[in-house]
């Protein structure tokens, strides 16, 4: 059996181990939305982007500098009500879902995520993934953010790409 190559880089906080390419940062707010930003030029539809993380860690302002950096030019709100927005931008269609209000995967199911995960031109960004179960599949990239327990203005960004 073959072992995993693993490789860390210590200024970038990158490990690729198997198939998954896995970065861990450690960003202020300002600093989430600059990534969000720079990240969504990776981003090229189909894709799933998944974020986790407790109640104000900062998924929406990541959802909101992804957005502008696919060239969204209305203003990005948290879906928490409307549970889904949808959103046009020259790179894709872009479709923010917040799962938050949820609580079984039935209840996700009725919103048709598996249709607009599997478009063409959809970029789904799903706040609160967990609350589907295993509906959605297997992301494309998954964010996870992290509150810093000794300072409130900084979070810990985990990204893991599925190969």
């Amino acid at each position: 059996m073959a072992r995993a190559a693993v490789a860390v880089h210590a200024a970038g906080g990158s490990r690729v181990a198997g198939d998954r390419h896995v970065t861990v940062r450690t960003l202020t707010r300002d600093a989430l939305a600059a990534y969000g930003t720079a990240l969504a030029t990776r981003l090229t539809a189909p894709v799933l982007v998944t974020l986790t993380g407790d109640l104000g860690a900062g998924k929406t302002t990541l959802v909101q500098a992804i957005c502008r950096g696919l060239g969204v030019t209305v203003p990005v709100t948290s879906p928490t009500f409307a549970l889904m927005h949808e959103y046009e931008s020259p790179a894709a269609r872009v479709v923010h879902c917040d799962l938050y209000r949820l609580t079984t995967p039935r209840d996700v199911a009725s919103l048709g995520l598996d249709e607009l995960c599997a478009a063409s031109d959809v970029v789904m960004l799903v706040e609160w993934p967990e609350r589907a179960g295993t509906l959605l599949g297997e992301p494309t990239l998954a964010l996870t953010l992290e509150h810093v327990d000794d300072d409130e203005s900084v979070r810990t960004c985990t990204e893991r790409w599925q190969a």
